[in-house]
């Protein structure tokens, strides 16, 4: 029974991982911050306001989340020492409860604390991309699609699909879209890379199996705060019919944009809303995602947090193997991390113990 783990020791122990948590987080200097933005006169100049209100929002978002976190410590405190006294077993099932969602409260926080970065606090612009393995990795593509969309679905994250088109037999040709939610960035650049499948094909008639591969890109949505220069004389801009997810049998006029940056040779597309003006917001937007990344790049080496290091779609540079045959395992090659349970990644989107390993993995110094 799990209450039988709620002792004095166990609490205590709880109770010192909330305050490392705490100091993790500055909480007194970020109660300070509450106050000193909400003082009378700071609202009167709107453009300052805009331009902390996302700093704001985060800094109340840590000081509440602290305060519910000590409240719950306290009421599983109180539930553990009264049952001690009057020997009830649904209060030491209730501690036992609370310590189960403190725990989960601790590690999400925590994990908040590693994000340094404006950006990891944001939305992010996911793009899947098949690589060796011809038509299975399409349908592969297409796998690693849904298990994202199942994760944002857990995380109760908003997803926004920009371009998902059919390939030439099965799967997807590629998949882009927008995740919006609280520490989006932050956490799915963890899934930045290559991801390796290895599974008898389903496409066989001799049942052979089969390793396919498939990219995984991971950009911040960049605030319009920050400045992106693009020329209009720089772009050329295509329009057609949409096709493919989301696109099939819903429109019949050219609402699907496709937009050119000439100088870099970068190509945007977005097809899955029902407005050409609606596509073509989308796509810039992904298209200034893509260049500030490639001015940071020009400017510093450290661009290596935003996107990772360039390798092909292919063997040998993997970050993450599923296995379907001759065994069942999604095995994480940075960081160790094991799950014998495939079907839970990859059809329920069970993704935050690769995830959380990963930036723990990063904090230590491996990355």
């Amino acid at each position: 029974m799990a209450a039988i783990d709620v002792t004095s020791a166990s609490l205590g122990a709880l109770s010192a991982r909330l305050d490392e948590v705490e100091g993790y987080l500055h909480i007194d200097e970020r109660r300070a911050e509450v106050q000193r933005l909400a003082q009378a006169g700071f609202w009167d100049d709107a453009e300052a306001a805009s331009a902390v209100m996302s700093r704001l929002t985060r800094a109340k978002e840590d000081v509440n989340a602290i305060d519910d976190a000590r409240a719950k410590l306290d009421d599983a405190k109180a539930a553990f020492e009264l049952a001690e006294e009057m020997g009830e077993d649904e209060l030491l099932e209730e501690a036992s409860q609370l310590m189960d969602e403190l725990t989960a409260d601790l590690g999400e926080l925590e994990l908040a604390s590693w994000f340094t970065d404006d950006l990891d606090h944001g939305d992010a612009i996911v793009t899947v991309t098949p690589g060796q393995g011809g038509l299975e990795a399409q349908d592969w593509c297409e796998m690693l699609f849904r298990m994202y969309l199942r994760y944002c679905d857990r995380r109760g994250w908003k997803v926004t699909v920009n371009d998902a088109p059919a390939g030439e037999a099965i799967g997807l040709d590629r998949a882009t879209f927008t995740v919006s939610g609280k520490n989006a960035y932050g956490m799915l650049r963890a899934e930045q890379g290559v991801h390796r499948l290895v599974r008898i094909s389903p496409t066989d008639a001799k049942k052979r199996r089969q390793t396919t591969f498939a990219g995984v890109e991971v950009l911040p949505v960049i605030p319009d705060s920050i400045e992106v220069e693009i020329n209009s004389d720089d772009l050329r801009i295509d329009v057609f019919h949409s096709h493919g997810h989301g696109g099939q049998g819903v429109n019949t006029t050219d609402s699907a944009v496709r937009i050119t940056h000439l100088p870099t040779g970068i190509v945007v597309t977005c097809q899955n809303e029902r407005s050409q003006l609606q596509n073509k917001a989308f796509a810039m937007g992904i298209l200034r995602s893509k260049l500030y990344e490639l001015e940071l790049e020009r400017r510093a080496a450290e661009m290596d947090e935003l996107r990772g290091p360039k390798h092909d779609i292919a063997w040998g540079n993997q970050i993450r193997s599923y296995v379907l045959y001759p065994y069942q395992m999604v095995k994480d090659l940075r960081t160790g991390v094991e799950r014998g349970n495939v079907d839970s990644v990859l059809s329920d989107g069970d993704l935050d113990e690769f995830v959380v390993a990963y930036h723990r993995w990063v904090v230590g110094g491996g990355a």
